[in-house]
């Protein structure tokens, strides 16, 4: 086993939160959040899903708990120590993943490497918030645009809570989260295969970062199994206002691909 994997493993309880999911759940939720954010954003969801539900969600380096983390600024190194700290947690559970924007990103390029290594894949991909065309991908001149465009950027995407932009403390921690992941969205390394698992998508109506009509569409072919596509009133961070509605209808799914006594 390389020097990488095993100081992955060694740390993989940090990649999430909780590090542990209850003995008694029947299925884990793998929740992968949008950039420059961590395993906060589903602070609510507990609540919202089935009691056999065991979610953790995941902070990369560089935020929350682990702010004094170098954080990954290229995409294949990322999904490298992404792809070992998942794999540390797997158990004989069934399990899901769900992720919004650069988390739906990581969601579904993480299992379309499962399939590539011959590892049991999830037995569902729940993806928000982002499909692989037509949708906003970041060059080089986006990750390096003064602060003051990149807060402007942040404002008009309702990225964060408003009372953040009047605390300079909480931007120095948030903004280099935001570019170091805005780097890793734009070196990503386009794994183009199907998934061989259902997969079902969410999306707000308004979302700015649409860049074409439609772009959900082009998740069609990627499963042998897409479940369809639901939007919600709001932009890019709908999410935030319909976390109800999204947590019922994809524990809906959830149920009905690995139901009770599987």
């Amino acid at each position: 086993m390389s020097e990488t994997v095993i100081t992955t493993m060694a740390t993989a309880g940090r990649w999430f939160q909780p590090a542990e999911v209850e003995p008694e759940a029947r299925i884990r939720l793998f929740l992968f959040p949008h950039a420059g954010s961590g395993a906060i954003i589903y602070r609510d969801w507990g609540g919202l899903l089935p009691a056999d539900v065991g979610m953790q969600a995941l902070t990369l380096p560089g935020r929350q708990e682990r702010s004094a983390e170098a954080p990954f600024t290229d995409w294949e190194p990322l999904l490298d120590a992404l792809y070992d700290a998942v794999c540390a947690e797997l158990d004989d559970r069934p399990f899901a993943f769900f992720g919004h924007c650069l988390g739906a990103q990581l969601a579904y390029h993480l299992t379309v490497r499962l399939k590539e290594e011959g590892v049991a894949g999830p037995v569902l991909l729940g993806v928000s918030g982002w499909a692989p065309e037509g949708f906003f991908n970041p060059s080089e001149k986006d990750v390096d645009m003064p602060d003051e465009e990149l807060i402007d950027w942040m404002k008009r995407l309702g990225s964060f809570p408003a009372e953040i932009y009047d605390n300079p403390e909480v931007l120095a921690m948030v903004i280099p989260a935001l570019r170091s992941d805005l780097a890793v969205c734009s070196r990503r390394v386009e794994r183009t295969g199907a998934v061989d698992c259902p997969l079902v998508s969410y999306g707000g109506r308004d979302d700015a970062l649409m860049e074409e009509a439609g772009a959900f569409t082009s998740w069609e072919p990627v499963s042998p199994r897409y479940l369809g596509h639901s939007e919600f009133a709001g932009g890019h961070f709908y999410i935030d206002h319909h976390a109800l509605a999204v947590t019922s209808d994809f524990a809906r799914h959830l149920e009905r691909e690995a139901p009770a006594g599987r």
